[in-house]
């Protein structure tokens, strides 16, 4: 009765934390908010890259319009708040990930500690992926690689579990 009942909370823990495809849990991705407000159209898809020099695009496009309050997705700290290569960045650190929004006015400083979905600043023209329009390019790290920010909104692949079936019914 021992072995069945730990096999059991076993079964339980892996449906919890699925394996990734090397058998590694994976835990799941954290509930985030839209950086925009209403939720945006997305203008383009993350589309990773396959090596780390390589072509693709790491985050989404989200349709904004200028001088729109941009809010960090997570709670966390705000790690570079300034222009870079003629853009406005916002990065705000989560612990084991963090977020990059551009172009940006900072309204918020190094260092400060922000809430989910909290102003960070507005949406600028200068440095938009979308010209003539602007729009809100929104990044997701872990450590080197970049992830699917939309995965914070739900949008994020779909993940295959196991399926509870009962045994069938007896002739």
């Amino acid at each position: 009765a021992l072995l069945v009942t730990l096999g059991c909370l076993g079964c339980v823990g892996c449906l919890a934390y699925p394996a990734g495809a090397a058998g590694v849990p994976v835990a799941p991705d954290p509930v985030g908010v839209w950086p925009l407000d209403p939720t945006p159209v997305v203008v383009r898809r993350f589309d990773p890259p396959s090596a780390v020099w390589g072509p693709g695009h790491r985050g989404v496009d989200l349709a904004g319009v200028v001088g729109q309050v941009v809010h960090t997705a997570l709670a966390g700290r705000v790690t570079f708040a300034s222009e870079l290569a003629g853009r406005g960045v916002v990065v705000v650190d989560h612990g084991s990930t963090r977020t990059t929004y551009e172009p940006v006015a900072a309204t918020v400083r190094v260092g400060d500690v922000v809430a989910r979905g909290q102003p960070i600043g507005h949406l600028e023209l200068a440095g938009s992926h979308c010209p003539p329009r602007a729009c809100l390019h929104w990044g997701w790290k872990r450590g080197a690689t970049y992830l699917d920010p939309l995965r914070l909104v739900g949008g994020g692949p779909i993940v295959l579990l196991p399926l509870w079936w009962e045994a069938p019914s007896p002739p």
